[in-house]
């Protein structure tokens, strides 16, 4: 007789059962972010410029706004130099100088994708006129990253590295006080951040100046995911993991622009991308790193604002986590020896941080 091993218990499998909720959740999640954002990448408002002030000018402006129905945002301005300020200033995406040889500017370091998008509108207008088309771009990419999303995937690296390190200070760590979690976090960020740059630097190239800034950019970055994770951890617990990839990834890759800027994207992530902590990395690196700091201190600041929110929650669950142990003690005392109720807490606890560690190791 070949024996088929014990019979499964109702137990177990609510158990196994329970565990596949949070596989399943982030695929529905993922999939309704990343398709959401990323399947069919359109323009809408895209701001581009036409040079020149006289009738002929006018005219191919408004008549391409009115064609464009919705995707562009053309406008008129004086001369080439106001067209290049605004592409340096990442205020248009595209600037078309018309003529017998016509010249289209366009920064790529902003969004290689964004300039695409106009080089394909403008190649139709320039051979509607019988004329090549010649593009200048204002602000290339280091030679490491001729598509520019080497940021992006940078963004991904120190992002994986900070939520996945959660559940080791989160869980592993839950028996150590709030305090040495928080110094946990700064430093595990400070390494992450470390790696990011070796990446970004000597490994790939991704930059070819502003190294120290792209660190100090990573790890306000990294300090901010890793001080919320580790706050939440004590509200969430084992659902922490499925709650850091929310924040973090699903929504956070998604709105960072580092793909597709906002104007390329629906509307929700064209708003989160006005706020969230990956916009702000990959839009502040651009900014450091090729457009001379240009509204840099927009993207620093939700860096600093992210940040202050981990502080502000690890604060607040270091307050919550000492009143249920004041909570506990005060059980414990009426209800079993001491050691008795700290080895069982120790033994489910253990339990916990295991299973958990074992979800974030495995996403």
């Amino acid at each position: 007789m070949v024996s088929t091993g014990p019979n499964p218990t109702p137990g177990a499998l609510r158990h196994v059962l329970g565990h596949l909720l949070t596989p399943l959740l982030m695929c529905l999640g993922m999939g309704l972010a990343y398709l959401g954002a990323f399947h069919a990448p359109q323009p809408h408002d895209l701001r581009v410029d036409i040079v020149g002030s006289g009738p002929a000018t006018q005219v191919l402006a408004q008549t391409l706004h009115d064609q464009a129905d919705g995707a562009l945002d053309v406008r008129t301005v004086p001369d080439r130099a106001t067209a290049s300020t605004a592409l340096l200033h990442q205020d248009s995406y595209g600037a078309y100088i018309p003529g017998d040889h016509p010249e289209l500017l366009v920064a790529s370091a902003s969004s290689d994708t964004s300039a695409m998008a106009v080089e394909k509108v403008f190649t139709k207008v320039a051979a509607g006129q019988d004329a090549p088309l010649r593009v200048t771009d204002l602000a290339p990419t280091a030679s490491g990253d001729p598509t520019g999303q080497g940021v992006f995937f940078l963004l991904v690296a120190v992002s994986i590295g900070a939520y996945a390190s959660v559940a080791v200070i989160g869980a592993a760590g839950a028996a150590l006080p709030m305090r040495i979690r928080a110094l946990l976090a700064a430093g595990t960020a400070l390494v992450v951040s470390l790696i990011g740059a070796l990446f970004a630097g000597p490994v790939f190239h991704l930059v070819d100046h502003g190294l120290a800034g792209v660190w100090a950019l990573s790890w306000l970055y990294a300090a901010g995911i890793l001080l919320i994770g580790v706050g939440l951890h004590t509200y969430l617990r084992r659902w922490t993991t499925l709650g850091v990839m929310v924040l973090f990834v699903m929504l956070n890759f998604t709105s960072s622009g580092g793909i597709y800027r906002p104007e390329l994207q629906p509307g929700l992530f064209g708003s989160l991308h006005a706020f969230w902590n990956g916009a702000g990395l990959v839009e502040g690196i651009r900014s450091h790193v090729y457009f001379d700091g240009h509204a840099l201190g927009g993207h620093l600041l939700v860096l600093v604002l992210w940040l202050l929110a981990g502080i502000a929650l690890v604060t607040l669950a270091g307050r919550t986590e000492a009143a249920r142990n004041a909570s506990t003690a005060e059980a414990a005392s009426e209800e079993a020896p001491k050691e008795t109720m700290q080895q069982r807490a120790k033994e489910e606890g253990s339990e916990d941080a295991e299973e958990e560690m074992e979800e974030a190791v495995a996403v």
